[in-house]
């Protein structure tokens, strides 16, 4: 089996999220078995991996494995349904609230039930009250229908203790809560309870998960794709029966992209880089960074360049957009509102371009980044106000519908500091989207191919940047051209170009764990 290791599969997903799902799509068409790993506990976990399209028999959650909910068909749960150990209990709905507060026959109050207001009233949790009103314990429910995890409150309202439970409601897994010198919550220890009966302790969820990899690899010969570096790297080095393990970069491997060479190492990879030769390979997204990778760490293990977009054939083969029938002067980004994507520099550059086309617009996709109160879109949201650009520039926050967006749209822009490979413009050109990006490792100056299919500029200069955007939107023929080049230079990325770059992993794989168990 290959496992792509991951914390989960929240509702807002980041590049990495879509780069596995479309891997597994790729895996799925070609008769692959793989199964995306998801460490951490989340009630939504199943509902929003199926609306991905990830079906239970293609995720493997951690918390699951043991609690034995693997697979357990949905139902439905509602207040009616629960029971809170006396007669004659009372209800009171607070819709605002999304919520039933119970009651016993003297007025008391029992609980508070929270429910998913648009999923016909299902229950999320419960909070439970003594007979002094003090809050004691919260049972939170899996979306699928059960209780799965208990919070014990103690007396001065913190988070004292937690279960995960079987469906039948047998506790397998506990973590205890304590203040640190700090007076900080943290966890400092977990409990579990295998299937066997044997219990475990461990002082950190790493080493939880260590064992739990060690658990599904207990036949060994498995296939380990990392891509989230920090979950696993150190588990990944020391599996105790024979595995093919890969460290995948999915961002720059240098603190400072544009010296990969002399800068220091991002601290995301500083394990995984010293240790790199414990892995059996490492995947880089384009040429370029494995050259790199190469040369300043020289390493044994086997390197392989695979990109981690996938244009499908329905998008290679769909009707082309021309250019006439696009919103003119349409601008776009799909990006997180964060710091690293440096987005007042596009900012800055579209005010340029507006002053001499004013039909130019500039739409920002993607979710704000919420460190430091979210001081990077508010930044931003001045700078477009200083500008004078309120008319111009719109936040249009996280969707899905990006196909339909890009179908509109003109020229994408990427001002980012630094890439693992960018899917965003890489689905855009599919869309026949023109890129217009900085010179920046890795990932955007090797997709967008200058005067072809967009324009690279040097790094950091967002005057020539709306230059080159000003000369598209003035000359139709060009922009056709371009338009046409980004089209065409798209099937690079076909899913069959992507699964012959993977199958030789694959087959590599294959036979190093033969030789392995001989």
């Amino acid at each position: 089996m290959i496992y792509f290791i991951n914390f989960g599969l929240p509702s807002h997903k980041s590049g990495i999220e879509h780069a596995e799902l479309k891997r597994l799509k790729l895996f799925k068409k070609h008769n692959q078995p793989a199964k995306i790993i998801a460490r951490d506990w989340n009630r939504e976990l199943h509902k929003t991996a199926n609306i991905a399209g990830v079906d239970d028999d293609s995720l493997l959650g951690m918390f699951d494995y043991f609690q034995n909910t693997e697979h357990v068909p949905a139902k439905r749960i509602t207040v009616e349904d629960l029971d809170f150990g006396v007669e004659n209990t009372q209800r009171v709905e607070e819709t605002d609230k999304n919520r039933f507060l119970v009651t016993s026959e003297n007025g008391k109050l029992l609980a508070r039930v929270n429910y998913v207001k648009n999923d016909d009233k299902q229950v999320q949790s419960t909070e439970l009250f003594d007979e002094y009103g003090n809050l004691y314990r919260v049972d939170h429910y899996d979306s699928r229908g059960f209780r799965s995890l208990i919070q014990w409150y103690t007396p001065d309202n913190h988070v004292g203790n937690e279960e995960w439970l079987t469906p039948d409601g047998r506790t397998v897994i506990r973590t205890f809560n304590k203040f640190d010198i700090h007076k900080n919550l943290i966890k400092t220890g977990w409990w579990l309870q295998e299937k066997n009966g044997e219990v475990h302790t461990f002082n950190t969820i790493d080493e939880l998960f260590e064992h739990f990899l060690n658990r599904i690899n207990e036949k060994g010969k498995n296939i380990f794709v990392l891509d989230r570096s920090l979950l696993a790297d150190g588990a990944l080095t020391r599996l105790k029966r024979p595995a093919y393990t890969v460290m995948h970069l999915h961002n720059s491997q240098a603190g400072d992209a544009q010296d990969p060479m002399h800068s220091i190492v991002n601290n995301n990879y500083e394990y995984a880089l010293a240790n790199i030769d414990k892995y059996s390979a490492v995947v880089s997204a384009t040429q370029r960074q494995t050259n790199d990778v190469v040369a300043r760490f020289k390493p044994m293990t086997k390197m392989f360049t695979i990109p981690v977009g996938i244009v499908d054939n329905e998008t290679l083969n769909a009707k082309r957009i021309p250019e006439g029938k696009r919103s003119f002067g349409k601008i776009i980004a799909v990006a997180r509102i964060a710091y690293e994507k440096r987005l007042d520099d596009l900012v800055r550059a579209v005010k340029i371009v507006h002053d001499e086309i004013p039909e130019v617009t500039l739409d920002l996709y993607g979710y704000a980044d919420s460190s430091n109160n979210y001081s990077e879109k508010r930044k931003i949201i001045e700078l477009i106000k200083a500008l004078k650009l309120e008319d111009v520039v719109t936040f249009k926050g996280y969707t899905t519908d990006i196909p339909d967006i890009e179908d509109k749209a003109q020229i994408f822009g990427l001002t980012s500091r630094m890439e693992g490979f960018n899917l965003a413009i890489m689905e855009a050109l599919s869309h026949g989207v023109i890129g217009v990006t900085y010179d920046v490792n890795y990932g955007p100056n090797d997709i967008v191919q200058d005067g072809e299919n967009g324009y690279i500029v040097d790094f950091g200069d967002y005057k020539a940047l709306a230059e080159k955007m000003t000369k598209i939107l003035k000359d139709k023929e060009l922009m056709q051209k371009l338009s046409d080049g980004a089209y065409d230079t798209s099937k690079r990325y076909s899913d069959a170009n992507v699964w012959k770059a993977w199958k030789k992993l694959i087959d590599d794989a294959e036979n190093t764990l033969q030789e392995e168990v001989k």
